[in-house]
């Protein structure tokens, strides 16, 4: 079964969330100077992606290459490149830190501890998304309420620092709702949500979910629900850091 199939059930004030979304991505070409969309790749960031297309709203998308990410992943970069006809700019880990940090400390450090998985995502994720977001006054992600406790209470618009803002537009979609839109619009998808994995990150850290299991129980899966978190979306998240003996250029 296909996740369009599997998930695509629309509420029942969808269309109400859709004009009010479309409304705040047209907002935003005056409201910022410089604006940047953070895609993941994911059913939330393909859509966003295609709403700021059809909206007419410049924005630069980049992508997270973590070193991690699934061949799947990868592979929808250039399928979205070709459908909207807007490269994705692609930032990965520093030189050499990666390899460093599982020399290290192992390919399997992040089973090992908390601290040590957040200090992988850190030279994965965090200090890349630092370089990504230089020079843009906003940017735009696919953060919704309904993911997890600690996004509850997501706004539409957040102050990020003192000189950026947040824009989060699908804060009150619900997951059918977006499986509805990518269904509606036929939007490409990576075809790894059709194997039962409906919240994707790094190859390590993500597995398929069971019928009846939380769409997010696959991420981080070891650890406890207080911690699934990567410091993409933490408020004030410092970068977690855990000595590398060496890095090599």
């Amino acid at each position: 079964m296909s996740a369009i199939a599997a998930y695509g059930r629309a509420s029942a004030d969808f269309p109400t969330k859709l004009a009010e979304t479309e409304a705040l991505l047209r907002q935003l070409e005056g409201r910022c100077a410089s604006l940047a969309q953070a895609s993941s790749l994911g059913p939330e960031d393909v859509v966003l992606t295609h709403l700021l297309h059809a909206a007419g709203t410049p924005a630069t998308v980049f992508v997270l290459d973590t070193g991690k990410l699934h061949e799947e992943t990868l592979a929808l970069i250039p399928r979205m490149e070709a459908r909207y006809g807007l490269k994705h700019e692609v930032f990965r880990p520093l030189a050499g830190t990666g390899e460093a940090f599982e020399r290290e400390h192992g390919a399997e450090a992040m089973y090992r501890s908390v601290e040590l998985r957040k200090a992988c995502c850190g030279l994965r994720k965090l200090e890349p998304l630092a370089r990504a977001l230089s020079g843009h006054d906003a940017w735009v992600t696919g953060l919704r309420r309904e993911q997890s406790q600690a996004r509850a209470e997501v706004a539409f618009i957040e102050d990020d620092g003192p000189k950026r803002q947040k824009i989060n537009p699908l804060a009150r979609w619900t997951s059918g709702d977006v499986w509805h839109f990518i269904g509606q619009n036929d939007i490409p998808y990576n075809p790894l949500h059709d194997q039962f994995y409906p919240s994707i990150g790094c190859a390590p850290c993500t597995r398929a979910v069971t019928l009846g299991e939380d769409f997010r129980a696959g991420r981080w899966w070891w650890e406890n629900e207080s911690a699934k978190e990567c410091g993409l979306h933490v408020k004030d998240a410092a970068l977690c850091v855990i000595p590398i003996k060496e890095v090599s250029a």
